[in-house]
């Protein structure tokens, strides 16, 4: 349960747990910054103080110090402790968030969407004192914690989708650009076609997780899931439909290319046996290449579809 305490004529207001871990007598600092033009003003526990017993050992040191760590990184602040039960806002700026989040990471929810929204925010050190109610938390470790977890990642598509995305494409296509030349030797252990093959899944799995980061951007855009981003919108008008549709073709047309010279090398044992180590070299690229290429080819149609709301 959180109450809520209205100050300076109803222009902000501070938020806090109620059940005596935190001392409302000792406002006055989130008071001043709030007078001082921030939007939000988190309180930072590890700064002002755990006293013995107010929280678990798992959380103090792994939990709020992890999920803390992913939600800087993530969406950019300096926010110390992202689940602080003690902070204040002003109206406006907590309008402004449309919080939607019924569950513990409503704590977070605030930190995120304030500062996607680029609301000035700031800390204030505060103390944790053992909660004096009579009951069992509400908390739940391992579910809560997952809680947040899952959500810093939705609203973090970037990190969800596109930095995966990049490491998988540009591994599977640095693997695979030396293993086509020749096998590579490592001691006893040879890489071989075999390896070729799944470094050609790495760059296809890349591939579509990079299309799935610009799907799920563009449809956060439109519905007001995510704020308006320049940096995307730039993007968006480079990657038109044309453009998309004639590299799609590019692929598949080298991948074509490679099918036609696999085929005649086939051809000149009169299609009979092969030699796998060979022909695998031909043959892999270029499925790789008429899949990504008409992979390409679709996604373009429709990522111009979901940016036709939002043009």
């Amino acid at each position: 349960m959180r109450t809520g305490i209205e100050a300076a004529r109803g222009r902000y207001v501070i938020m806090g747990d109620a059940d005596d871990s935190y001392d409302f007598l000792d406002l006055s600092p989130f008071l001043d910054r709030l007078r001082e033009g921030f939007d939000v003003v988190v309180g930072n526990r590890f700064r002002g103080g755990i006293r013995k017993g107010a929280m678990p050992a798992l959380h103090r040191y792994l939990g709020n110090p992890v999920l803390s760590f992913l939600g800087r990184v993530f969406f950019r602040t300096r926010i110390g402790d992202f689940h602080c039960g003690l902070r204040g806002f002003r109206k406006e700026a907590f309008v402004s968030m449309d919080l939607r989040t019924t569950g513990m990471e409503f704590a977070s929810e605030m930190i995120v969407k304030a500062s996607l929204l680029g609301m000035a925010m700031t800390e204030v050190p505060t103390t944790l004192s053992p909660a004096g109610r009579t009951r069992k938390p509400h908390l739940r470790t391992w579910r809560d914690g997952w809680r947040h977890l899952r959500f810093l990642l939705m609203y973090s598509p970037r990190w969800l989708f596109l930095y995966p995305g990049l490491l998988l494409m540009m591994g599977g296509a640095a693997f695979s650009a030396i293993l086509i030349a020749a096998p590579v030797s490592l001691g006893e252990v040879v890489l071989d076609v075999h390896t070729l093959l799944y470094a050609s899944l790495m760059g296809i799995t890349g591939l579509q997780l990079v299309f799935f980061y610009a799907f799920t951007r563009i449809y956060a855009l439109a519905t007001g899931f995510l704020p308006p981003s320049r940096r995307f919108d730039r993007l968006f008008r480079y990657f038109t439909l044309e453009r998309g549709l004639l590299a799609g073709i590019f692929l598949m047309l080298c991948g074509i290319a490679l099918t036609v010279k696999a085929f005649l090398a086939w051809s000149h044992v009169h299609f009979g046996a092969l030699t796998p180590q060979v022909t695998m070299r031909i043959v892999i690229p270029g499925v790789v290449l008429l899949m990504a290429g008409f992979q390409l080819f679709l996604y373009s149609f429709f990522l111009s579809i979901l940016g036709l709301r939002k043009r």
